[in-house]
């Protein structure tokens, strides 16, 4: 069906907020998709795609503007992918985000659950990731204005995040409001940089071009983290760059490249040069009790860790508090990641054991715990639909308590198979996708029941929210 063909809507309310931060509006008995509305907007829409039993739209024109709106604060606001509720304020935010948890526990769940606890509100609301990682394109996306030029004075070179739904479309990014100082002032600075220099950026499409990403870490602490991802080996354009960065910014910590030459991004698998300082950078997390001794975490170039750090201790200070310790658990923690809740556990239990699937993650638990003086960690890497069985079970002991952080599609089947097999007193489950929540606990219902549902937002201006469920043995 050609876009002509496709329905076009007059005067329709946005009546929700719901997947992906798209709203949600009703025509007849067809649910609509529309990006940067708001509840309460009067809107025409064209449907853009359609399916069976909803379709995707674009708001073409409005007629009236919610009372829920405010201004949102970034220019890029509307063409980036990121911040989809920048024009919703932040009340509005938390509210929309809760109902999002009790409409899949009720629709997708269908189990009973206690009321939802309030939403724990993120302490900042910009400013408050921890890890960004920028693209370098030769296609920049073009804006109105951009096209208005003649084509030799338009700039094609960008460094940014990609447009939603477009991998070779990078937007440039001016202001970023994710990550604190001096992160912009290092993108904009190297992004100058290589453009005066003439070097190419990549192109994903031919798989040509020097520049590829640049990544910022950062920790409350102090100490930051810039990588530089090349496409391939240029010794003397590698050494101008990061010896500009290195002069630029002296408070830069840990300073690294790759030299990347696949024709994908991920660089897990490859190897970390260190230009300058240290090979990781260090955070600190309060502890769970009062008077209890702070945390340090190592975390290196590819090390998983929280993006909100000031939310992060309210993440696990919630999953240990519904645990309930009485000093005398073993305790699971599986999809463990770098050991953080595991290592947050174990001074207030007899043993803590983790199990994740990335071997490069254990590493960095096993270095968290030496780093804590922390001597009652097991840690396990593999794939935990395989590694949790009977036989685990009988060398590391039955669980009084297992706490699961698994990723955003969830628990594999065979996981919470093992999970009922080995009938925990308590599970807690933190979970960064409500819906595939609520799907694994209806398989765990007949033995377990929900006694306590805890949402706490780590990403203001977004759709998503971190859930923390109890789930008691019946």
């Amino acid at each position: 069906m050609s876009r002509r063909q496709l329905p076009f809507f007059e005067n329709v309310t946005i009546i929700d907020a719901g997947a992906e931060g798209k709203a949600v509006a009703r025509v007849n008995d067809m649910v609509v998709f529309v990006p940067f509305c708001v509840p309460g907007d009067i809107v025409d829409i064209q449907v853009i795609s359609k399916r069976k039993s909803y379709c995707e739209g674009k708001a073409i024109k409005f007629h009236h503007y919610s009372e829920l709106r405010v201004e949102p604060f970034c220019e890029h606001f509307g063409t980036c992918g990121g911040c989809r509720w920048q024009n919703l304020s932040y009340e509005q935010q938390l509210k929309y985000k809760q109902k999002q948890i009790d409409d899949h526990f009720t629709r997708i769940g269908k189990f009973p659950f206690p009321p939802i606890k309030p939403i724990l509100a993120s302490p900042l609301t910009t400013g408050y990731r921890n890890k960004l990682e920028y693209t370098f394109s030769d296609r920049r996306w073009l804006n109105a204005d951009d096209m208005a030029l003649p084509d030799d004075e338009r700039q094609s070179n960008g460094l940014g995040f990609h447009i939603p739904t477009l991998f070779d479309r990078v937007l440039d990014i001016k202001h970023c409001y994710h990550q604190p100082e001096p992160s912009n002032a290092i993108r904009l600075a190297v992004r100058d940089f290589t453009l005066q220099k003439g070097w190419s950026f990549y192109n994903p499409r031919s798989h040509e071009g020097f520049m590829r990403n640049l990544l910022i870490r950062n920790t409350l602490a102090g100490d930051w983290m810039v990588i530089v991802v090349f496409a391939y080996e240029a010794p003397e354009e590698v050494s101008q760059l990061m010896t500009f960065i290195a002069d630029s910014f002296p408070q830069i910590t840990s300073l690294i490249y790759v030299i990347n030459t696949k024709q994908n991004d991920t660089i897990t698998d490859q190897e970390m040069r260190l230009w300058k300082g240290l090979p990781y950078i260090t955070e600190v997390l309060e502890a769970p009790v009062e008077g209890g001794r702070k945390l340090q975490f190592r975390i290196g170039p590819v090390s998983f860790y929280q993006t909100n750090p000031h939310q992060a201790y309210y993440l696990y200070k919630t999953a240990f508090d519904l645990a309930d310790f009485k000093g005398d658990e073993l305790v699971y923690d599986l999809y463990c990641g770098t050991g953080t809740i595991t290592n947050f556990v174990a001074p207030y239990v007899k043993k803590a054991v983790g199990v994740e699937y990335v071997p490069s993650a254990i590493d960095d638990a096993h270095i968290n715990s030496e780093l804590n003086n922390i001597e009652n960690t097991v840690y396990y890497a593999g794939d935990l639909a395989k590694v949790l069985n009977a036989e685990f079970v009988i060398q590391n002991g039955r669980p009084d308590v297992i706490i699961t952080d698994p990723p955003r599609n969830g628990m594999h089947e065979n996981v919470v198979k093992q999970i009922l097999e080995i009938e925990p007193q308590k599970v807690v489950y933190v979970s960064c996708n409500p819906a595939t929540q609520a799907r694994d606990i209806a398989l765990m219902i007949e033995k377990y029941e929900v006694t306590a549902v805890q949402p706490v937002d780590m990403f203001p201006h977004t759709h998503h929210v971190e859930n923390v469920v109890l789930l008691t043995k019946r």
